[in-house]
């Protein structure tokens, strides 16, 4: 759902801000022990709310070492034996990887993003967003529970495996028409 989410935003016209581990899939590390917090939120609120550490957790580079990767003394933060799968060693260079699917969008992105303006598609099964890219091509993400025909063009994208040629649920692709 996240990339779908991903996609859909990429392919608006404006600015897109990406945050720290979203382009590997990291999730929040809501297990911080309290010993290791640091966000002064944390102390302001006298020891209640956590504050962003979580989010903080410093980025895997690599599958092994006492940061993944991020320093040979080990992070500021502890990371979780999970981290590991989300390296960017992990998924530098392998196809259906989150990494590879921000490298793609943003790359298609940058050649694609011509101009500002779109036009929404009404005539769209329920829980369907469709518009079209006056650069001529489409945008198609599907928030509905079960899988829908895709429309006319050419896959450029997608953020998960089409099935049988329709789009699933949670699913958002970009066609060139």
């Amino acid at each position: 759902r996240a990339r779908a989410a991903t996609l859909l935003m990429l392919a608006l016209p404006g600015s897109a801000y990406l945050y720290q581990g979203e382009e590997l899939g990291l999730p929040e590390v809501a297990g911080l022990p309290t010993e290791v917090l640091q966000d002064p939120i944390w102390e302001q609120t006298g020891h209640v709310r956590k504050g962003r550490d979580g989010c903080r957790v410093p980025l895997p580079w690599t599958t092994e070492g006492p940061s993944y990767g991020f320093g040979a003394g080990g992070a500021w933060l502890p990371q979780p034996p999970d981290f590991a799968a989300y390296a960017v060693q992990a998924q530098d260079g392998v196809a259906g990887s989150t990494l590879e699917l921000y490298r793609t969008a943003l790359r298609l992105r940058r050649k694609l993003l011509a101009g500002e303006s779109l036009t929404w598609s009404d005539d769209v099964p329920a829980g369907v967003l469709r518009f079209d890219r006056s650069d001529g091509w489409r945008c198609v993400t599907n928030l509905s529970g079960t899988a829908v025909d895709l429309p006319a063009g050419e896959v450029l994208l997608s953020s998960a495996p089409l099935e049988d040629g329709r789009l699933g649920p949670d699913t958002t692709v970009w066609l060139g028409l």
